[in-house]
C-alpha cells in the first residue's frame, strides 16, 4: 500500500478567531491558550514514518509562520481552500498525493500516535476508518485511495450530531469500515468539563 497522507486541519490560535464557542464561556485569552495546547498535542502525536504529515493551515496569510514554534518548519504545509468545511476537506483530499488520506483536527486531547497507526493498518483497498467524537462528529476520518471522491463531503450537516452519519452515508455500500474508540472533541466548556471528569490529569499548558 502507498504510504498514507495525514492531513492536520489547524487554525491559528488567535484571540477572537479560534475556539469561539469555548471563548464564549471561558474568555478569549483562556480559549486561545487551550487552542495552542491542543494543537501542540496533536502535532506531537502526528509524526511517524508510516505516513506523510501535512499541516492544512488557516488562515492562508500565515502559511510561512511557525506561530512561535507551534507549527514546526519541518512539516509540509498547505493552505486550506474553500468557504465551507466540506469544500476545504474536498480540496485537500483531491490535492493530496496518491494513496490513502487521513483527516484530523486539533480538538482531541486523547489523540495518540497508536490510534493513527491503527488507522493505517486498516486502510486497505475499498476501506474507511472513523474516529467517532462524543458530539456525533468525528475526530479522525481515513479513506483508501479507491474512495477519494468529491461526493464524500456533500450535504454533510457539520457541527451537528449527524456529521459522521452523513459522511458515512456518502460512502459506497460495500465499503469496509473500521471504528476507532470514541473520543471527546473540545469545542465548548461542557466538552472540557466532560473531559476533565474522565481524566483528572490533562490541563492547559
Amino acid at each position: 500500500m502507498t504510504r498514507p497522507t495525514l492531513l492536520i486541519f489547524t487554525k491559528a490560535p488567535r484571540i477572537g478567531a479560534s475556539k469561539t464557542r469555548l471563548a464564549a464561556d471561558i474568555g478569549r485569552v483562556a480559549a486561545r491558550r487551550m487552542a495552542r495546547a491542543l494543537t501542540a498535542h496533536t502535532i506531537s502525536q502526528s509524526e511517524h514514518p508510516a505516513w506523510r504529515t501535512c499541516l492544512m493551515v488557516d488562515p492562508p496569510s500565515l502559511m510561512s509562520s511557525t506561530l512561535g514554534g507551534l507549527w514546526p518548519r519541518r512539516l509540509e504545509r498547505r493552505a486550506q481552500r474553500g468557504r465551507s468545511l466540506g469544500e476545504r476537506l474536498t480540496h485537500a483530499m483531491m490535492k493530496a498525493p496518491r494513496g490513502p488520506v487521513i483527516f484530523i483536527g486539533t480538538d482531541a486531547p486523547d489523540l495518540q500516535t497508536g490510534l493513527i497507526l491503527e488507522t493505517t493498518r486498516n486502510l486497505g483497498r475499498n476501506s474507511a476508518v472513523f474516529g467517532p467524537a462524543l458530539d456525533g462528529g468525528f475526530w479522525l476520518f481515513g479513506i483508501s485511495r479507491d474512495l477519494r471522491s468529491p461526493s464524500l463531503f456533500k450535504d454533510v450537516r457539520w457541527s451537528s450530531p449527524h456529521a459522521m452519519e452523513d459522511v458515512w452515508s456518502n460512502l459506497p455500500h460495500d465499503v469496509s469500515i473500521t471504528l476507532l474508540p470514541q473520543l471527546i472533541d473540545i469545542d465548548t466548556w461542557r466538552d472540557w468539563q466532560l473531559y476533565k471528569y474522565k481524566h483528572r490529569g490533562w490541563d492547559e499548558r
